[in-house]
């Protein structure tokens, strides 16, 4: 009956096997439910393109998109699932003086949809005057749910943001004191405990004379995997960690092993093991012992090698004999320690972890890039570094074609940062950004320079690097292009789900409820409940003939991307364009949507067919124009070729 049976169950696990409610360990908070209630709901909003603000739109492999973000990570689920290498995000700190949209409410109708955020203009695109009107809302540190606000803000979308990570992936989390400890607590519960890599301590600045207690200096960024067990394919390591003016030997291995230095083969102090305790021959006959002794001793020195690993070394150059007058021997028994191979003639990386302290980069360096890029003024006050988001990007082992991404954008600081890295290392990772169009102060230098919102700067901000970047790379194939995609309610009528979740009306309940509507019978309390949850024939009837043609636009190419985002493609595949018919090729899959055309009939989808030799055909309802017999026989030889089909 799609029921628990809570009794049954509590019999099975046993009284003793369910902890009590008020002893578990567990971060709660006002309006955690209601939290995973939305983190559940599924958006009925789409991404459209806007050519005219994007650089290199057909070609570039980059994302940024002007939304709110809870919206543009549902939307991306399908087509990102298990994709993103990396996610870096910046969110509000929740200081008190933060506003950000709270509370998260996007499963309204669309009329309620529409009176909240306001109207769109005529290609689709909401308007900036009507964008989230209402939903800021100042967090003051007065506020009873102070703390529960921002954790309500933030769990849908970590939830999200898990879902995108690959199985070797890594989220980083700016955060400052206000939030940090609940920041964890939280984190832990979304994605695991043993999924905790650790906390970075970042110096930000070198003093805070205006302070009054202490001077705080650091933030955090807090670390989480997307699976343990995937740490080697997720981290680097640190090859300058390092002192290569260490290596400054050579011999006749140079060209295979690198340079060296050499270190004593013995040592005293530690664990003694007699095994340890041997004599070697010395080049000139003399056998020494650890600590240049000339006969068995236990004073607790040792070889560090066995006699076997030793008898190898000298066979194959990796023991250097030294003459010297501190050792009774003269002679110290030395191993080469070599750049390119371990001790066992192995090729190897030298490079160390890296270390979760951060003390070489200072906040004050973001400003001044942003105005090296704007000319005269930083438009943007609050940004980070890029040399942090730099060097956080070059803790992450990346592949080609890696994707980073970064839902609270600001200004665009990680865009920057993986152009910049991609054309120092020649890489190929890929940025999808997220930012909300929230509107700029009118006073702010950046409102006075036409920037109405934080997204204008941001995109702005990513032109004027990229071109910079190319123009110090003239050598170098470098993708600085984006693609622009914008919120926007989708093409299609959204079935009214409560009409077909309700009892359909028999005649004698619409009878009832007729009388109803007229008056002759009193409307009472149990009549009401009676009538509750009944939908008329006359409701589905009108719903239906609402559907006929679900689309509530003309616009060929925006209709085509918000199929393409429910189908769980990536709005960057291999993409042709016809007069209305699209080919996509994606993951070995060949996709053909059929979105305009006004003389289709069976000749036109045969040679479609025979151009394109698509494994999936999605075609709109209207292009049938009502003519359900080729709509039907337009199946029937899809399903003879074994091409999957789709009318919608």
């Amino acid at each position: 009956e799609n029921q628990i049976d809570f009794a049954k169950l509590k019999a099975i696990l046993g009284e003793n096997n369910l902890a009590p409610a008020n002893e578990r360990y567990t971060l709660d908070w006002a309006g955690k439910a209601s939290a995973y209630r939305i983190l559940q709901e599924p958006t009925t909003n789409t991404l459209i393109p806007c050519r005219e603000e994007s650089i290199d739109f057909d070609a570039t492999q980059n994302l940024f998109i002007e939304a709110e973000n809870l919206e543009a990570l549902k939307i991306l689920q399908k087509a990102y699932a298990g994709q993103v290498k990396m996610i870096y995000i910046d969110p509000p700190y929740n200081t008190g003086n933060d506003s950000f949209i709270y509370p998260d409410k996007f499963s309204e109708t669309r009329e309620e949809y529409a009176r909240r955020v306001g109207d769109t203009d005529d290609k689709g695109y909401l308007k900036r005057d009507g964008v989230f009107q209402g939903a800021f809302r100042k967090n003051a540190k007065d506020n009873g749910h102070y703390h529960s606000n921002w954790l309500n803000m933030m769990l849908p979308r970590l939830h999200l943001a898990k879902t995108l990570l690959s199985d070797d992936g890594v989220i980083f989390i700016s955060i400052d004191d206000n939030e940090q400890a609940q920041l964890k607590l939280l984190c832990d519960e979304v994605f695991g405990e043993e999924n905790f890599v650790g906390e970075i301590i970042w110096q930000k600045k070198t003093g805070a004379s205006d302070a009054k207690s202490f001077a705080t200096i650091t933030e955090y960024i807090t670390v989480y995997v997307k699976n343990f067990l995937h740490y080697s394919d997720t981290f680097s390591k640190n090859s300058s960690s390092y002192d290569l003016n260490r290596y400054k030997h050579k011999d006749e291995h140079f060209d295979l092993r690198g340079p060296y230095y050499i270190d004593n083969l013995d040592r005293g102090g530690l664990s003694y093991s007699d095994s340890l305790n041997y004599g070697i021959e010395c080049p000139d006959g003399t056998i020494t012992f650890p600590n240049g002794r000339l006969e068995y001793k236990n004073d607790g020195w040792i070889w560090k090698w066995s006699k076997s690993k030793l008898e190898w070394a000298i066979k194959n150059n990796f023991i250097e004999f030294r003459k010297t007058n501190n050792k009774a021997s003269g002679w110290a028994v030395c191993y080469k320690n070599y750049l390119l191979v371990d001790n066992e003639n192995n090729s190897i990386e030298r490079a160390a972890p890296h270390k979760n302290l951060i003390t070489d980069i200072l906040n004050a360096n973001a400003a001044a890039i942003m105005k090296e890029l704007f000319s005269t003024n930083n438009y943007f006050n609050y940004s980070k570094p890029i040399e942090l988001i730099h060097k956080i990007l070059g803790f992450v082992k990346v592949r080609d074609n890696d994707i980073i991404l970064d839902f609270f954008s600001g200004s665009g600081t990680t865009a920057h940062a993986v152009m910049q890295l991609n054309a120092e290392d020649g890489g190929n990772r890929r940025f999808i950004c997220v930012q909300l169009p929230e509107e700029t102060d009118e006073k702010s230098e950046a409102a006075k320079a036409g920037f109405q919102n934080i997204a204008e700067i941001a995109k702005e901000r990513i032109r004027r690097a990229g071109a910079k970047i190319k123009a110090e790379n003239p050598n170098q194939n470098i993708d600085t292009g984006f693609k622009v995609f914008k919120l926007s309610e989708s093409h299609f009528k959204q079935w009214k789900t409560h009409l077909t979740n309700k009892e359909i009306a028999t005649p004698a309940t619409q009878a009832r409820n007729d009388r109803l509507n007229s008056g002759s019978l009193k409307k009472d309390s149990s009549l009401n409940a009676q009538n509750d949850g009944v939908a008329t024939q006359a409701d589905l009837l009108s719903a239906l003939e609402n559907h006929t043609d679900t689309l509530l636009s003309d616009n060929v190419e925006n209709i085509f991307y918000e199929l393409l985002f429910g189908l769980g493609v990536q709005p960057t595949a291999e993409i042709t364009r016809d007069n209305g018919v699209y080919c996509v090729r994606y993951q070995g899959i060949a996709y053909l949507f059929v979105i305009q055309q006004k003389n289709a009939d069976e000749d036109f989808f045969k040679t479609l067919i025979a151009q394109y030799q698509p494994h999936k055909v999605i075609v709109l309802e209207r292009i049938f124009q009502g003519k359900d017999d080729l709509k039907k026989n337009i199946a029937l030889q899809m399903k003879d070729e074994k091409i999957q089909f789709m009318c919608v």
